[in-house]
């Protein structure tokens, strides 16, 4: 009989009820045995709705990791607490999963790492977009080379308005940056796994504050108060890597831009191009002339086992429990997502300093 595995809780806020607790109600072989928000009430209607009937309810997650009997903990709050949580859970001998970015800071992102590897214990951060169908056929065929050598890619995270006016989103020291810590992040980890390239050698990053200052703004979420919007409102860079392939990032929460996509990833290579821009495309030159063509794609999840359907959160959550059962790698490794981070910090840090900053 395959184990069950024992799954902690911290942040009961909406990345958990909108991503993890439904996914991972789905399998089998795991149960919700403890919930941890500094709202109580927050943690108690989790384990009301997806929890096992004697599920703890703290406000402390120290004390969540106090319970020997759990094998897994997932850290779903705000950035600036991602390291030190998930490092305790590790100390703790727990596998973990915490949601992007993987840290506010590359250094923090390096710190899990590092007890990562000496605890022997799996870590893995949330990047669903990996999971959905065009990224994982794009990866595919990235995978078999039918691109060649990818030198040149875009990495898309670009709103109009939709600004989060929730929660800590727009708070600098809670969430260490905007649109590009939150949503550029996503983008960036795509085009990086698609071109399976994770040694950065330079970057130059530009952040805007052009709208945040407006007073009763159009937003999808409502207007925001422009006294608490400190973090930027766009966010663009160029990343050249060691093999002198470029890539090209541009984030936005707020932007006048009719041009609209979010994590998603466009790129040149040697034998062929790919789009994520409009359904998934491929182009290419065969018999001396050029192609475009369009990747069908069922839509409303993948078939899997017992012909049921799963969603990209659904896949994620599947894949993560069985790197733990298979001991294997997870599909995000943390070596990759501290490669994001350390590029996210140099944006800014190029940002602030208006040059271009070298990465060792």
């Amino acid at each position: 009989m395959s184990k069950v595995y024992r799954i902690g809780i911290i942040g009961c806020g909406g990345i958990a009820n909108g991503k993890h607790l439904p996914s991972l109600s789905k399998l089998k072989n795991v149960e919700l045995v403890a919930f941890c928000d500094i709202v109580k009430e927050r943690a108690e209607e989790a384990a009301k709705t997806y929890g096992t009937a004697d599920a703890s309810v703290v406000t402390d997650y120290t004390e969540l990791l106090k319970d020997e009997t759990i094998d897994i903990v997932h850290v779903l709050t705000p950035n600036d607490s991602h390291a030190d949580i998930s490092i305790a859970a590790l100390e703790a001998g727990k596998h973990v999963m915490c949601e992007k970015p993987m840290a506010k800071t590359a250094a923090d992102a390096k710190r899990m790492l590092e007890t990562a590897k000496r605890t022997g214990k799996k870590l893995t951060i949330g990047y669903n977009n990996r999971f959905r169908e065009d990224s994982l056929y794009l990866k595919q065929m990235c995978e078999a080379g039918e691109l060649g050598h990818i030198y040149y890619a875009k990495a898309h995270a670009v709103r109009r308005r939709a600004v989060p006016t929730w929660g800590v989103f727009l708070d600098e020291e809670k969430q260490g940056g905007g649109p590009l810590i939150d949503i550029g992040t996503h983008a960036l980890d795509l085009t990086l796994w698609m071109m399976d390239n994770y040694k950065p050698k330079v970057v130059l990053g530009t952040t805007y504050h052009e709208l945040s200052s407006k007073e009763n703004a159009a937003n999808a979420w409502g207007p925001w108060d422009p006294k608490k919007f400190t973090v930027e409102d766009s966010a663009f860079g160029m990343i050249v890597m060691e093999n002198g392939a470029t890539i090209i990032l541009e984030s936005s929460w707020a932007l006048n831009t009719l041009e609209v996509d979010e994590a998603k990833c466009s790129l040149s290579g040697t034998e062929g191009g790919a789009d994520m821009k409009n359904g998934l495309r491929i182009n290419g030159e065969q018999f001396s002339r050029l192609y475009t063509k369009e990747i069908e794609l069922n839509s409303g999840g993948v078939a899997f086992y017992e012909g049921r359907k799963e969603s990209a959160p659904d896949i994620e959550m599947r894949k993560w429990i069985e790197a733990i059962e298979e001991d294997k790698d997870p599909v995000v490794t943390p070596e990759q997502a501290y490669v994001v981070s350390r590029i996210l910090e140099a944006l800014y840090e190029s940002a602030r300093l208006g040059q271009a900053v070298y990465l060792d």
